[in-house]
């Protein structure tokens, strides 16, 4: 396994009283993970306590190899916060050149560079107008720009989509995965499960304030052994199909619903999806769909958060 390329060790966060992280230990490599929560989850705090905003009550924040806060580190990261303060009577280029100075470009490549990435998150019109103009979306995206105008190795977004109309989010979710694809480290923030589901499958997730789990979503889904995992299928004779899947020992119930559907749950979810089509060829039926409520994040969620509160999903 490479070595992480961000990481939390132990690391709590109080804000007086208030428990902002409790005990986080979690590493990140290349590619792009999700962090995921609710809001209040402690997703901000975690954030800020890799970019050296704000300092570990206890335990310790490492970057690239080094302890945060770290000025050579930080040289190599970009950050685009939930907050924003802008200069309003800048334009947007003259903004990110600005920035890109501050990181170290020379003027006439801080001037190339805020243009090739304001062009990129598709700001190309509105580059050269004051950003007193500029909508809550275009401002995510020039936030975005300036993250990305130095070309850090690492890239911390603090819910990038707020405010981002349908063309915009389908433009910084491009933006997003091609730095994954290109070997940056990217974590992304967000408390909608299904937006960061169309950037990748690594996910951490955070629940107040504590670490539910991290890794793949099918991963952390097959570790939730007391939840058995549920499966639709569409098919043309379900009564026939129902009856031949009841026989197989990975089904745990099973019933129908509707015309054409079938729904069952299992506890080995691999037996079941390779199982399924044989079993459906063998009798004949056409099987039109397959699908399972429980593959997503959202089902993945609800289900350990359930699992903290001593609960049960539902």
């Amino acid at each position: 396994m490479s070595e992480p390329v961000l990481e939390l060790k132990g690391v709590s966060k109080w804000y007086g009283p208030v428990l902002g992280l409790r005990d986080v230990t979690v590493s990140v490599g290349v590619g792009v993970t999700g962090l995921l929560g609710p809001n209040g989850a402690g997703k901000s705090t975690l954030m800020k306590v890799l970019t050296g905003e704000v300092s570990p009550s206890r335990g310790e924040a490492r970057m690239l190899g080094r302890r945060v806060p770290s000025e050579e580190v930080f040289r190599r990261l970009g950050y685009a916060p939930e907050i924003e303060v802008f200069y309003e009577e800048l334009t947007g280029r003259e903004f990110v050149t600005a920035l890109a100075r501050l990181g170290g470009l020379d003027p006439a490549r801080a001037h190339a560079r805020a243009g090739e990435e304001l062009e990129r998150v598709g700001l190309t019109a509105a580059m050269d107008r004051p950003l007193s103009t500029y909508s809550k979306g275009m401002r995510q995206r020039t936030k975005l720009a300036q993250a990305l105008v130095h070309d850090p190795e690492v890239v911390i977004l603090d819910e990038p989509m707020t405010g981002l109309d349908p063309l915009a989010r389908a433009k910084v979710l491009d933006v997003v995965t091609d730095l994954g694809k290109r070997g940056r480290s990217v974590l992304v923030s967000s408390h909608l499960l299904d937006e960061v589901e169309t950037m990748t499958r690594e996910i951490v997730l955070l629940y107040q304030g504590q670490l539910l789990a991290q890794g793949n979503v099918h991963v952390i889904r097959a570790m939730i052994d007391r939840h058995p995992h549920h499966v639709a299928l569409e098919c043309d004779r379900p009564r026939d199909l129902g009856a031949a899947l009841a026989r197989e020992p990975w089904v745990v119930t099973l019933r129908f619903a509707g015309e054409h559907r079938v729904e069952l749950e299992t506890r080995q979810p691999d037996e079941a999806y390779s199982a399924i089509p044989r079993v459906a060829l063998e009798k004949g039926v056409k099987l039109r769909a397959l699908t399972s409520p429980d593959d997503n994040l959202a089902a993945v969620f609800r289900y350990l958060t359930a699992e903290r509160k001593g609960g049960t999903a539902p």
